[in-house]
Formats: structure tokens, sequence, C-alpha cells
């Protein structure tokens, strides 16, 4: 009888995304096919205590993991799996606890989509769904990616980026060069955080100082990006690692004036936001953003999955790209699956083929020599 792929779905970590985690790791778990794999789950409690024994989900969920075991992943591929920690008199043992085969990080924002669990996964030799390090920690940061759009010629908007302290010291200051450069209405945003958590549109020099100081509570770095003059929010899948797919695009048509966290995640009945899959765009509207997406996509060198998000003006008709969310909502009715569903690949099948592109890159990776004997051509 063939062994069942061991599968260790982590989620919670240290981010304002924690729930959203908590949800969209339920769904994975949910529906994966117990036929071809064994589900380990892997709780990251808010001070990043990780737990894998008794019922993690609950326990995140109660906001109750004194009497689970913590666990840990050590950066040592001869040791391949998840050790369970025992404080003892002289020091904390750990012993294995079981071997995994691949992880499926469901982890939203920083320490977990930033490229921090990736760099463990490479370290300890184990497979994983999604991005490497480059490409989370390029995916994350909102000020370098758009760096890096620009490198590749992609369309972003006009931003400005700061730090918390050049804004604690001259308030006025800076918003004295953000009305120079960019004028109203514009964004505030963390850099490194995801699912609006932090986000304000500023229409006046008021709301601009609440909104740099919403965003500062979060992150050391600030974006302030120009508002795309009615804006249509698009939104397309990605899937692959060298040679990447894109789904039929969508639109998200915000319950609020731009989508918030509570437009994402708090509204529902009449006053939730709607999603259209698939978007209503012209067939040239469509090429261009399912171009742009693969093109996003490949430029920061991502692999197995990322959500590319995009800004259409009604007004111009421009195209900006927004972001590539490197692990984006997961749950059954997030944006990400249901664009792969309209596109032919149900949901449990997605995450087949996600856990076989984790697979095909590890293996890939390992082809790669580690040691060099360099050859003398002289003689």
């Amino acid at each position: 009888m063939v062994r069942k792929i061991r599968v260790g779905v982590i989620f919670g970590g240290r981010s304002g995304e924690h729930e959203v985690s908590l949800a969209s790791a339920r769904s994975v778990m949910d529906a994966i096919d117990r036929d071809k794999y064994d589900i380990v789950p892997i709780g990251i409690t808010k001070e990043g205590r990780w737990i894998a024994s008794g019922d993690p989900m609950k326990a995140l969920e109660a906001g109750d993991a004194g009497a689970s075991h913590p666990a840990a992943l050590l950066g040592d591929p001869s040791r391949r799996g998840l050790m369970r920690l025992e404080d003892t008199e002289r020091a904390i043992e750990a012993t294995r606890l079981t071997e995994l085969d691949v992880v499926f990080p469901v982890l939203h924002g920083p320490y977990g989509e930033d490229g921090t669990v990736q760099g463990l996964l490479e370290l300890a030799g184990i497979p994983y769904v999604g991005a490497g390090v480059i490409a989370s920690a390029v995916g994350m940061d909102k000020a370098i990616f758009k760096d890096v759009m620009r490198a590749h010629g992609l369309p972003v908007v006009d931003s400005v980026v700061l730090n918390r302290r050049a804004w604690d010291a001259d308030p006025d200051g800076v918003m004295d060069r953000i009305e120079q450069q960019l004028g109203y209405p514009v964004f505030t945003k963390p850099v490194n955080l995801g699912s609006s958590v932090g986000v304000s549109k500023c229409h006046d020099r008021a709301s601009l100082a609440a909104g740099l100081a919403e965003a500062a509570r979060y992150d050391r770095k600030l974006l302030v990006e120009v508002a795309v003059p009615a804006a249509r929010e698009i939104e397309v899948s990605v899937l692959g690692n060298e040679e990447p797919i894109a789904s039929v695009p969508g639109e998200v048509v915000p319950s609020r004036e731009f989508y918030s966290y509570a437009a994402k995640y708090i509204d529902d009945g009449d006053d939730a936001s709607e999603l259209l899959i698939p978007a209503p765009l012209s067939s040239e509207q469509t090429e261009r953003v399912r171009d742009l997406a693969v093109r996003a996509y490949k430029a920061i060198d991502c692999a197995g999955m990322a959500r590319a998000d995009f800004l259409l003006s009604r007004e111009t008709g421009e195209l900006y790209v927004s972001e590539v969310n490197t692990i984006p909502g997961f749950t059954a009715i997030s944006m990400y699956p249901k664009l792969w569903e309209a596109s032919g690949l149900p949901y449990s099948q997605l995450i087949d083929r996600l856990i076989e592109l984790a697979i095909e890159r590890f293996e890939d990776v390992e082809r790669s020599e580690t040691s060099y004997q360099p050859v003398n051509n002289d003689k």
C-alpha cells in the first residue's frame, strides 16, 4: 500500500491577518482529499508559539493554547519533520512528532507571507506550496514591489514611501511633501501588510494625518499612493512555476468607498461586497489584464500561486498593477479559488495541483549542486 502524502497546514501567525488565516486554513483542510493526504494541522499563536498537538485550530480560535505542547521545525534537513518541545530541568528537549512530506503555509501577512517561514522551510529541506523567499518578500513589501514593476515596464500608480520615524519627527513636512507630489485623494498603507489592514483613503490634510497615523500603527514603512479616478478592482488568479497560467479575471464591487477590511470580511447579506466572475471587460481588456498578471508574477519570480490585483480607471481606461498577493485568501468563497473554479479547476483539484507544483519545484531546486570542484584547464 502506498503511504498517503503527509501535508502540514500552517495557520494563524503573528500578524493582523491572523483571523483571516484561520478561515483560509479551515477551508483548505475541509476540502483536501483525505484519500490522498494525511493532514497535520500546525497553529501559530499571535505571540509566535507553534502548536501541533490536540486541535490547534480550536485552540487558536478560542485564544487558549496553554494546554497544547509547543512544537517547532528545525532548520536541519536531516530532521525533516515537526518536533515536539518539552521543558526539562536542564534544557528544552525536542522529540520527533511527525515527518512532513510537504507544507501548505496558509499564513497571511508578516511572519508567514513575507518569506520568513519560506526561509525556515528551505533550511529544513521541506517542499512547500507557493512562492519562494524572494518572491514572498517582494510581494509583501509594497514599496519594493512597485520598484520591480517599474523596472519591468509594468504600470503602477505614483506613490511616496516614508518611514515611521520621519512621520514622528516632522508630520507637517511629510504632509507638505505628499501634497506637493501627489495631491488628493490618496491612499495611506502599511507597506508590509495585506487584507486592507491599516489602509485609509484621504481627501484632505486632516484625513491624511489620520491615515498616516493609522498606517504607522502596523509598520515602520508607510506607502502613500495616488487614488486612481473612479477605480474598478480587477483580480486574476495565477497558477504554475516556470510556465504560469492566468484564470479568467474577476471584479470586486466593494460595499464601501474602497475594498476595506470591513468590506472584505465584515459586511454581509445585502451589504456585502459583490464579486463579478468573469469581470465585465472587453476582450482586449481581458487579454491585457491576464497578460499583465503573468508578467508581474514572473517579474518577482513567483511560484505555485498568486493573485494579481489591478486598478482600472473608468475615466481614463488606464490599467495599473496594484499587487501580487503570494498567499491569497483561500476560503471556498475567496476570489483566488473562485476564479479557478470559473476557469474549470474545482477547489479540491486546485489544492492537488498546488501540492504537485510544490514538490515539482522542490525537486528542481534539489538538482542544483552544492559543492564545486574547479577544473584546471591549464594542463
